[in-house]
């Protein structure tokens, strides 16, 4: 990963560490207040958040564990961070982030098409073989921060 997307993870480990588990530790306390726990739907659904903050949290902290920082190639090098657009022999663009982070809007380095990415340049045409059928595009820009 980045160096900038390292201190995004770090930043989103220390709100959900602070605020965020002070907030679900005081949704928990109050919903108890609320009477009997066997019927008490605020009580579970916090309870329940609970469990995704915390699952979050530890993702986070395995992430960073494993982080390997990368320096951003060139502005004209498909590599990690880089944000790129692709066009298809139609016309049609596709627009994504090299990152392993995941989420929307990002291609893996390990997927079929951010291994055939990884290196390239602006005008280099690649040619994808997925599952799905072989294709092929143009990169026509990338964009490092």
């Amino acid at each position: 990963m980045t160096a900038a997307q390292h201190e995004g993870l770090v930043a989103e480990l220390a709100r959900l560490e602070g605020p965020a588990r002070a907030e679900m530790v005081e949704a928990i306390k109050v919903a108890r207040g609320h009477g009997d726990l066997s019927e008490n739907f605020e009580y579970h659904a916090a309870k329940d958040e609970q469990g995704l903050l915390e699952r979050r949290i530890a993702i986070l902290r395995s992430r960073l564990e494993g982080a390997v920082i990368v320096e951003i190639a060139a502005a004209d090098v498909v590599s990690v961070g880089a944000r790129f657009v692709l066009e298809d022999d139609v016309g049609e663009r596709i627009q994504a982030e090299l990152s392993n982070l995941g989420g929307e809007g990002t291609v893996s380095t390990s997927s079929t098409l951010g291994k055939v990415l990884l290196g390239k340049h602006v005008g280099d045409t690649v040619t994808v073989r997925a599952p799905g059928g072989t294709w092929k595009a143009r990169i026509v820009e990338i964009h490092v921060d």
